[in-house]
């Protein structure tokens, strides 16, 4: 076969992987769109797209997400827009699209191989824990994801236009959620791209001072003019429509609410952030240790393949290699030890092994990895030298290391695998090796970016990764996980460092001891094997329901054209197959109703239109602000312009009783006649 046709076949074969890769990428985070019933955030986001306006929604939600709602209630308006299924799949488009733009982004501009890109973006799509109903979340990250690349095509491609759009494109986010004004922090990127170019020209003597502050000020303006100025045009078209008394007005709400959700406070955000990056400290220091020990250990080698030479069939050389040999073998043992052992008194004892106390474990342990490393060393040295062979039993036993640290890690709950068998599952597979994994996102990026070598689009890219895992979770109570929930580009970017720092760095000498990679090597190819295997798991496994995941997906309600083909549990199917049921037989779809004990899916489940919002139980829906919803509503019924709405509640809520929002429902129901007219063991409604 002539190179020609050999170079032919091999592009044939990159063409259908890549088509394969496409279509993994945009069907996959599909997967999950019949899965489970959500009564809190899924529904609730669609009652929003459905009965979008002042009438039926909280002001300070429809304008502190008001492009997310816009574009919500469109996807209503299409082909099977009105059921769950339906809108699942058009929300969950959202994921492909921020994958496939990733990808392309990802091997057309940055260079990165397909088959890594690939799997960043897989990885990606695992960690979307959030349902995707929750446009306001995922919109975000599309226009996140479209400024960085506009900017880095403005950046490094001289095209200004590419600059405003991506200014426009952090403009359109405030209106899609208003807590994404940090997101306009993306130009330090900017400045620090700006900067590094400029210091390569000057360090070749081609520029002076002042070039930097002109290029400064002229991309800065780009970026701000396309910021502004669409930012001003949508804010425009709400006073038109609205009033743009009514948006500030719901705007100051939203800054009001943090009296009684505490959460949303700024310090707390910010608190909630760097509290989890430190309690996950923990285990880095840890694995810092093992790092650092395993560096100390190659030195070592590295010294004694040195006086090789002098110390040749000498004591020296003999109590060298045992000496090593001992450290090596004690690491590995102490680390599997210190991954089966439970704890049960004072002494303990390791599980596997029944009650053989732990010394005695050890030292027979420690007998058999002598004997085995010695009988190893034997084997290579008759076939590859004496040299050769330390050389190789180093890594070997290295290896070994890696291995045990992970057990030791997962016998450590660092994390779990509830995906390997059937029943609930939570946060904790991905949790731990999410947030690892955001920090070393987050170190690669700075590495990169200081390193000289780095080019400018290489330290551009590296500052943009740093920012957006910083900047996705500010304005978020949910701590680190929206940053885990858009690592569109931070995941293919890590994976592709940590690929040429593994097939490229080698030794770093300072004076005549030489620091090897291979430990950090080891360590790092052991922990992102465990991160694909836990996030492909958690993703496979894992749909979001009421904060947690679903399981036992037996059940599915047949009276109910919103929630046709929907698997959920039965327990679920039951209450919502009688409470449909119910809907149906007394005429109450189309009639407004208020909804309590966290339920707000059942407006759109039921078709039913919150009377002024449908998750009222919500600390930043204040006491107050429901006192005036109820006070005006009663005023209506009263004087005949409005009929009174059903009130449905979840009587089963822990602590409903004592809540002072429901106990003014009971004393709006009370003044306005309302009964109980019908009951099941998980809902009662009231006319």
């Amino acid at each position: 076969m002539d190179n020609r046709t050999k170079n032919l076949k091999i592009g044939r074969m990159a063409n259908v992987a890549e088509n394969l890769f496409l279509v993994i990428l945009v069907f996959y985070p599909l997967r999950h769109i019949n899965w489970g019933l959500d009564l809190w955030d899924t529904g609730y986001n669609y009652a929003n797209f459905q009965y979008m306006g002042t009438e039926h929604m909280d002001p300070m939600w429809l304008f502190s997400t008001y492009l997310s709602n816009v574009v919500g209630n469109l996807l209503m308006k299409l082909p099977n827009g009105g059921s769950l299924m339906g809108m699942n799949i058009y929300t969950g488009l959202t994921v492909s699209l921020l994958a496939v733009a990733g990808y392309f982004f990802c091997i057309r501009k940055l260079h990165i191989s397909p088959w890594i890109a690939f799997v960043g973006e897989f990885v990606a799509i695992s960690l979307c824990w959030c349902p995707t109903a929750v446009l306001y979340n995922y919109l975000t990250y599309v226009l996140f994801l479209a400024c960085m690349i506009l900017l880095y095509r403005g950046l490094t491609e001289g095209k200004n236009i590419c600059l405003v759009l991506a200014g426009a494109c952090l403009g359109a986010n405030v209106l899609v959620r208003f807590s994404n004004l940090p997101e306009a922090a993306m130009i330090l990127a900017v400045w620090a791209y700006d900067g590094a170019a400029w210091a390569r020209e000057k360090k070749g003597g081609t520029v002076r001072g002042e070039g930097l502050w002109r290029k400064l000020g002229q991309h800065t303006f780009w970026c701000f003019a396309g910021y502004g100025s669409f930012l001003l045009a949508l804010l425009g078209f709400i006073h038109v429509k609205y009033g743009f008394g009514n948006y500030v007005a719901g705007i100051q709400r939203l800054f009001a609410m943090t009296d009684t959700a505490t959460d949303y406070k700024a310090d707390s955000m910010l608190r909630g952030m760097i509290d989890i990056y430190k309690e996950n400290m923990y285990w880095v220091k840890r694995i810092g240790v093992i790092l650092a020990a395993g560096i100390l250990f190659f030195a070592a080698v590295d010294f004694l393949l040195q006086r090789h030479g002098k110390w040749k069939n000498t004591v020296w050389w003999w109590w060298g290699r045992i000496l090593l040999a001992s450290t090596g073998a004690v690491s590995l043992v102490w680390l599997f030890l210190k991954g089966f052992r439970i704890s049960e008194g004072a002494a303990g004892r390791v599980a596997f092994l029944g009650t053989l106390h732990p010394s005695l474990l050890f030292l027979a342990a420690l007998v058999l990895g002598l004997v085995l490393f010695a009988a190893e060393g034997w084997l290579l040295q008759k076939r590859c030298g004496t040299e050769r062979a330390l050389w190789w039993e180093s890594r070997f036993l290295w290896g070994a290391v890696s291995v045990a640290m992970l057990i030791w890690l997962y016998a450590n709950q660092f994390c779990t695998v509830e995906f390997l068998w059937h029943g609930p599952i939570s946060y904790g597979p991905m949790l731990r090796p999410g947030i690892l994994f955001l920090m070393l996102s987050m170190l690669v990026g700075a590495v990169r970016f200081l390193d000289p070598k780095s080019s400018e689009r290489e330290k551009l890219i590296s500052a943009m990764v740093v920012l957006v895992v910083l900047l996705t979770s500010l304005g978020s109570n949910n701590k680190v996980y929206p940053s885990m929930n858009n690592l569109f580009l931070a995941a293919p970017y890590t994976l592709w460092q940590c690929w040429r720092f593994c097939r490229n760095v080698g030794e770093k000498h300072i004076g005549r001891i030489a620091l090897s990679a291979f430990p950090a090597k080891g360590l790092l190819a052991a922990f992102l094997c465990m991160c694909l295997f836990q996030f492909v798991g958690f993703g496979a496994r894992f749909a979001f329901a009421e904060g947690t995941g679903v399981y036992d997906l037996t059940a599915t309600v047949e009276n109910n054209a919103v929630l046709r083909n929907i698997k959920m549990d039965p327990n679920k199917a039951r209450w919502l197959t009688e409470l449909s049921a119910c809907v149906e037989e007394r005429g109450l779809q189309g009639r407004e109703v208020i909804l309590y004990g966290y339920v707000p899916s059942l407006s759109y489940y039921l078709q039913m239109p919150p009377a002024f919002n449908s998750w009222s139980d919500l600390l930043s829906y204040s006491y107050d602000t429901m006192a005036e919803s109820l006070a005006e509503e009663e005023r209506q019924i009263r004087e005949g312009t409005e009929e009174k709405p059903v009130v449905l509640v979840n009587y089963m809520q822990a602590g409903l009783e004592e809540d002072d929002k429901w106990k003014l429902i009971q004393e709006f129901m009370e003044n306005n006649g309302y009964v109980r007219t019908w009951q099941n063991n998980r809902f009662a409604l009231y006319e």
